[in-house]
């Protein structure tokens, strides 16, 4: 196989867009099972008494992620998550006194445009909803891993419940529908949506009384490659059963390298355009009333109508889709 490597006299932002997005990719890879590691390690060694203690700390903390977390608009606003938009690069296009739920389509590999729009303050979200603060929600095993949690405790949520309940507004709980099962339809030129089965996100915007917003990532599923994986297939059972089991799902994805465009595990330079489809759709009773479930199996048919009308009128349209 060729290997086709990256010119030398690529400019310096584009190397630290490279960079930056390296971090990103270590970051939801390898850094959870690194600070596993690394507390275990340390509990083995003269300074055992840093595990030790985090260990009280994470026992005081437990919940924290369930009641909000401990948000750093420090962290959200560091220049480098911009050089991380700019290698795509990614875009959020256009009441504060509503909470919103944003299902998130498609989840792709990485889940890299919910991150970047709604984890840090890059893409200028904050100036085009002001005074609405976004949570996107992540697995419950991910805030299990010591240091890890803490870290991503700064821009995401374990649950949606806890900004749901305030009563004044502003909050937008951001939700990759699909989950980790969408993962494994993330080919290049389809956008496969799997809304049939997820209706947990509707129960809990009518319960709430939340508006729910249909959000699309187009291009999330450019930006890798993925071994084919067709249902029915040997591959494709021990991917889903493997999910079932560890609740995560594992992709064999590849992309380009650090310093090569041939291999690796960098996304490639792919436009990622996220943007609400359709209006927002109030979900005012609760699943206690009467008239509830005639109403929820209604606003569950509104984001299998909006999803696939909008796509087809984008320009970059898949070639394949699958609601």
């Amino acid at each position: 196989m060729k290997i086709n490597f990256a010119p030398v006299t690529i400019p310096l932002h584009r190397r630290l867009q490279t960079a930056m997005v390296l971090q990103w990719v270590f970051t939801f890879l390898g850094l959870a099972p690194t600070c596993i590691f690394l507390f275990c390690y340390l509990m083995f060694t003269r300074y055992w008494l840093i595990s030790v203690l985090y260990a009280v700390w994470w026992y005081f903390d437990y919940d924290t992620p369930a009641r909000g977390g401990n948000r750093s608009p420090f962290l959200c606003s560091l220049k480098v998550w911009e050089y991380m938009r700019d290698y795509f690069p990614i875009k959020v296009r256009e009441n504060p006194r509503h909470n919103y739920i944003l299902g998130f389509h498609p989840h792709g590999v990485l889940v890299a445009g919910a991150f970047t729009n709604f984890c840090t303050y890059s893409t200028g979200f904050r100036q085009l909803f002001p005074g609405i603060t976004s949570y996107l929600l992540m697995l419950p095993l991910w805030f299990r891993a010591p240091f890890f949690r803490d870290y991503i405790m700064c821009g995401d949520k374990e649950s949606a419940t806890y900004p749901l309940c305030k009563k004044k507004g502003g909050n937008a709980v951001v939700i990759a529908v699909g989950g980790a099962p969408e993962a494994l339809d993330a080919h290049p030129g389809t956008f496969n949506v799997l809304l049939a089965h997820k209706k947990g996100f509707i129960k809990m915007a009518m319960e709430y009384g939340a508006h729910l917003v249909p959000v699309f990532s187009f291009g999330e599923n450019e930006v890798y490659d993925q071994v084919e994986n067709p249902r029915g297939t040997w591959l494709r059972w021990l991917q889903e059963n493997l999910q079932k089991i560890m609740g995560v799902s594992l992709p064999l994805f590849h992309a380009r390298g650090i310093f090569q465009y041939s291999f690796g595990l960098m996304p490639y330079r792919k436009p990622i355009n996220t943007s609400p489809t359709g209006i927002p759709t109030s979900c005012t009773c609760t699943v206690m009333q009467p008239t509830a479930e005639e109403e929820f199996w209604d606003v569950c048919q509104e984001p299998c109508r909006t999803i696939p009308k909008d796509c087809l009128k984008n320009d970059n349209k898949p070639k394949r889709r699958s609601v």
